[in-house]
């Protein structure tokens, strides 16, 4: 592929991820809806997660089915028409049941991409540049979901208020479509199109590919959490009003920001393992701190820091998990994606535990509790990677 062509084709295909973020925005919106209906608590406001992550459960396998039928590309384009779609339901009204039923397309949307698109980038880079690249993508990702937070608080006091950030989303998202379909891209022949649940689940017989699913589930139910969870801290401990709390989650995504680009480029050079354990280490470490801590500042510090550890370590299992198994790709995408349903899990348990105690400092423990999972994947992503020092 000359310099040119490859330009062409992957920078629509890495600007799918700055789409991906889009559904980063539920842990701020979560809040804001909560406040514009009087009397609603954390258990029925945790609906709105449940509502969009749910169909990376429902969804994952039937996707990568799809994809092997009618390409990655494809895929990716319905992906970003549903996506488009889901933004204009609130605009045409704005209540609850369609608050709900805007957060399930944007499921159904993200879902679809994250399935197709992570495969998609393997038809653009060698294997060899997979991980840095698929990293570099969630830097891109990074960017929009630390917008996302900047853009809700800055229309927050429009006319329109906050819920301008939905045509405004719509309207990058068809824009994304349209580049999309111009590109050029050769994609991999599919050996076996007739791909069915039951040759993607026995996956599964390999202990690796479970402990890198449960991994993304915990990985995605944490990042979730931390969204939601962030801006009633800032609220609980500092005493700020919605607003300035939910712009609180644009640290954590600026941490994470700075930490996809500088991984990416790390990656590309040095050890994935050695990278991945500072990594978990140091988000374990922020996890505990923030149980604890108190002021503004102290816990901006230990957010930022979480971010910075968490940010690689999606595209790091991802990854791993592609290379463990080359010629199931799309399969092994979709398996893993229905971890994603982590973030709809979660979130309605840290709601229920917030009501019972009644303070963050609970569901900060259960995250950290959670967590240890990342710890006890270390050896499994030492020993899937030998060849590596």
């Amino acid at each position: 592929m000359s310099e040119k062509r490859f330009t062409q084709a992957i920078l629509p295909v890495m600007f799918g991820f700055f789409i991906m973020g889009f559904v980063d925005i539920v842990g701020v919106a979560t809040n804001y809806v909560k406040a514009d209906f009087t009397g609603m608590n954390d258990k029925v406001a945790g609906l709105i997660s449940l509502s969009c992550f749910l169909w990376f459960l429902i969804l994952s396998i039937p996707t990568g089915m799809l994809m092997n039928k009618i390409g990655r590309k494809k895929t990716t384009l319905l992906s970003f028409a549903i996506t488009t779609v889901a933004m204009l339901v609130p605009v045409v009204r704005y209540d609850f049941a369609f608050v709900l039923v805007a957060f399930t397309m944007l499921g159904i949307g993200n879902t679809i991409l994250q399935v197709a698109l992570n495969p998609l980038v393997s038809n653009v880079v060698s294997s060899e540049k997979l991980t840095g690249t698929m990293t570099l993508g969630q830097f891109i990702k990074a960017i929009s979901s630390f917008l996302g937070p900047i853009l809700t608080a800055a229309f927050a006091g429009g006319v329109f208020g906050w819920k301008m950030v939905f045509p405004v989303y719509a309207a990058v998202t068809l824009m994304a479509m349209a580049w999309l379909a111009l590109s050029p891209i050769n994609e991999n022949r599919v050996e076996n199109p007739d791909i069915s649940f039951a040759r993607t689940f026995s996956l599964l017989k390999d202990n690796y590919i479970v402990m890198f699913f449960i991994g993304i589930l915990v990985l995605v139910g944490v990042d979730v959490g931390m969204g939601v969870t962030f801006p009633k801290l800032l609220q609980e401990r500092c005493g700020l009003p919605l607003e300035k709390a939910g712009m609180g989650n644009s640290v954590y995504f600026l941490a994470r920001t700075i930490g996809a680009f500088l991984g990416g480029l790390i990656l590309m050079k040095y050890s994935v393992r050695k990278f991945f354990n500072g990594s978990v280490i140091l988000a374990l470490a922020s996890l505990v701190g923030l149980i604890f801590a108190k002021g503004l500042i102290p816990i901006l510090i230990l957010v930022a820091l979480f971010g910075l550890g968490y940010s690689n370590l999606f595209s790091i299992v991802f990854s791993t998990s592609m290379l463990r198994v080359p010629e199931k790709t799309n399969e092994v995408s979709a398996l893993l994606i229905v971890g994603v349903c982590g973030g709809g899990v979660i979130t309605p348990l840290l709601g229920i535990i917030t009501d019972a105690f009644g303070n963050q400092a609970a569901a900060l423990i259960a995250l950290s509790l959670a967590w240890l999972f990342m710890v006890y994947l270390i050896p499994k992503i030492r020993s899937a990677r030998p060849e590596e020092q």
